[in-house]
């Protein structure tokens, strides 16, 4: 068994467009990784630029920050519609509403299952971390706009280092110095890495624009960053 968070960035290109495209690389690639593997397999997807959108709108109009992650949970489950439509029959038809959902669903079908958010306060992350420990993921793949993990913020530092591995308590301060509000969970936040350090799950961060990434995680190459406890 392994999980796959995806975040949903990456399903829209420059132009803010559906990238049609790479979402169709992705179920390919993923079709592929779990017919050589014989594994089942979750996948959890964020709600990227579209939740960010309705969100901004919606608190500039007095929204409460509880409501703003409604509305990026119903923007996560649209962007889940959309690899489930790609995926075409090895996927589940729906997006499950919550984790008790998820985990009937988990033992009725060897179906793939895509996730949205499931509820407020808790980010994509922490429903992929959620749903790893539930189901004892070999292996949690989450899948950013970076190559993983680095010594500082590479876009303020072109002279940043990308760490190949990196232990569980650094990743925990790290997050921790970041705030976190509806639509805005920077890398990971502190609630998923701390399911992930309670139950030793292994995790990875890799660059998501390319597919091939994905299955290279996935089958235990090195790339990206590697979480160590």
């Amino acid at each position: 068994m392994f999980v796959i968070k995806i975040g949903g960035s990456l399903l829209f290109d420059d132009k803010e467009q559906i990238n049609d495209k790479l979402i169709s690389k992705y179920a390919k690639t993923i079709r592929n990784v779990v017919n050589e593997t014989k594994k089942k397999c979750a996948i959890v997807v964020g709600g990227g630029k579209l939740a960010r959108k309705y969100i901004t709108s919606s608190r500039k109009l007095g929204a409460s920050e509880s409501y703003n992650d409604i509305m990026g949970i119903e923007a996560a489950k649209l962007n889940a519609r959309l690899l489930i439509g790609a995926l075409d029959g090895i996927a589940y038809p729906n997006p499950p509403n919550s984790f008790l959902e998820f985990q009937k669903l988990y033992n009725l079908t060897e179906k793939i299952i895509v996730c949205g958010g499931f509820q407020p306060g808790q980010s994509t992350n922490a429903v992929a971390a959620s749903i790893a420990e539930l189901t004892s993921a070999e292996k949690l793949v989450n899948l950013t706009d970076v190559d993983g993990v680095y010594t500082e913020d590479p876009d303020k530092n072109p002279n940043a280092k990308l760490l190949e591995e990196m232990p569980i308590d650094d990743l925990l301060e790290l997050i921790s110095k970041h705030e976190t509000k509806a639509g805005q969970y920077p890398l990971f936040d502190n609630t998923a890495v701390q399911i992930i350090q309670r139950s030793k799950i292994a995790l990875q961060f890799v660059n998501g624009s390319n597919p091939d990434n994905l299955k290279k995680a996935l089958l235990g190459e090195k790339i990206g960053t590697l979480i160590t406890f």
